[in-house]
């Protein structure tokens, strides 16, 4: 049954997780439209929108040193870079960080990849950031948000920022296939992982052979609470309707993104962002 608990310990879950992401791939490198950064001036839809939201923060990312966490195929990555950010990517998947750097080499960028888990990446990652990014779908992924929140902390430097925009834990509470808001799944956590066997990813028409997943519940209190407990202050935190990939079927194409049909689209949260500073 899709999103049931499973009593499966992380190592166990992180491999499966990782099989399955090292497919996506390949995939992902033919249905993320990577010839529109053919264009030099061409930035993803993600960090555009997420550069409107950090503005009023930092209103420019040139000369800025940006730790790019769970950062895939690198789109986000070269956008980061061609925003003006010196910029270092992290992800688990070698194939992933292999697919990155052919493609920033490809648009003549050049960048820093570390082959880590992001709960080590203070281990992992060498220097210290302006900025550290993490943007969109990731925290679901992780078991432990303490431990993620002081990766973070460990990673900026005093009066440095954490951006995070990702699916909102409510959005990932209902059944995507219902007819209408149907809650389906936890909203709060339980110590175990949800369990999901999909054949296909959130993007293009692929097929996957590792079709098994495990993934976190975690609540908005949360998150906000693991970056408080490590050390961080809450700058902002907002929530939205949009999101940058179609969740449901019913879901409908709209600037920026898709959201639920007009008439559900105030009913519930797509999105969350929150940005935090390390104190000085």
């Amino acid at each position: 049954m899709a999103g049931e608990d499973a009593a499966i310990g992380w190592d166990e879950a992180r491999s499966a997780n990782l099989a399955n992401w090292e497919e996506r791939v390949a995939l992902h490198e033919q249905a993320y439209g990577l010839d529109a950064y053919d264009d030099p001036s061409h930035l993803s839809d993600v960090v555009r929108f997420d550069l409107a939201a950090l503005a009023q923060f930092v209103p420019s990312l040139e000369g800025l040193d940006v730790c790019h966490l769970q950062c895939h195929i690198g789109t986000d990555t070269l956008s980061l870079a061609r925003a003006g950010a010196s910029v270092t990517g992290v992800d688990f998947s070698p194939e992933a960080l292999a697919a990155a750097e052919r493609f920033a080499s490809r648009h003549g960028v050049a960048m820093t990849w570390v082959l880590s888990d992001v709960l080590d990446a203070r281990a992992a990652v060498t220097g210290d950031f302006d900025l550290v990014y993490t943007s969109i779908g990731t925290i679901s992924w992780l078991s432990d948000l303490d431990r993620w929140a002081a990766q973070i902390a460990g990673l900026l430097r005093p009066g440095g920022l954490f951006y995070i925009r990702d699916g909102h834990p409510a959005l990932y509470s209902l059944d995507e296939n219902a007819p209408g808001l149907h809650v389906a799944y936890r909203y709060f956590p339980n110590g175990q992982a949800q369990q999901w066997d999909e054949e296909t990813t959130y993007v293009g028409d692929g097929m996957l052979t590792s079709t098994r997943t495990y993934e976190w519940p975690h609540p908005l209190s949360e998150v906000v609470n693991a970056l408080i407990g490590a050390g961080l202050q809450i700058l902002r935190l907002d929530e939205d309707t949009t999101l940058p990939w179609r969740f449901s079927d019913r879901m409908v194409e709209v600037p920026g993104g898709w959201a639920w049909p007009e008439k559900e689209r105030d009913r519930v949260p797509s999105t969350f962002t929150v940005v935090a500073r390390r104190p000085e």
